[in-house]
C-alpha cells in the first residue's frame, strides 16, 4: 500500500492514522473470519459432526459480530452463514 500524501490540517493528520489502525483490526478480522469457515469446511470434509456444529456456532458468530460492526455487509454474512449451515446440515443427514 502507497504511503498516504501527506496532510497539513491536524484533524486529517488524525484521520489518516485512524484509518490506518482501522485498516489492520479490518483485515484481521476477516483474515479470521476465512479461517474459521476454513475451519469448518475441513471438520465437514473428515466427518466430523461433532466439530462441525461447534465451529459452526463460532462461525455464526464471528460473521454476525463483523456484520454489525461493519466490516462485511449484513447480507454476506448473512449469505455465508447459510451456506456454511447447510453445510453442516448435509454432513448430519
Amino acid at each position: 500500500m502507497a504511503a498516504p500524501k501527506k496532510k497539513k490540517n491536524p484533524s486529517a493528520e488524525k484521520r489518516v492514522r485512524q484509518a490506518e489502525v482501522n485498516h489492520k483490526k479490518n483485515v484481521a478480522v476477516k483474515s479470521a473470519l476465512k479461517t474459521v469457515s476454513k475451519k469448518l469446511t475441513k471438520a465437514v470434509s473428515e466427518k466430523n459432526t461433532e466439530a462441525a456444529s461447534g465451529t459452526l456456532k463460532e462461525a455464526v458468530k464471528a460473521f454476525s459480530k463483523a456484520a454489525s460492526k461493519g466490516i462485511v455487509h449484513k447480507k454476506t454474512a448473512s449469505r455465508k452463514i447459510s451456506r456454511l449451515a447447510k453445510l453442516v446440515n448435509k454432513t448430519k443427514a
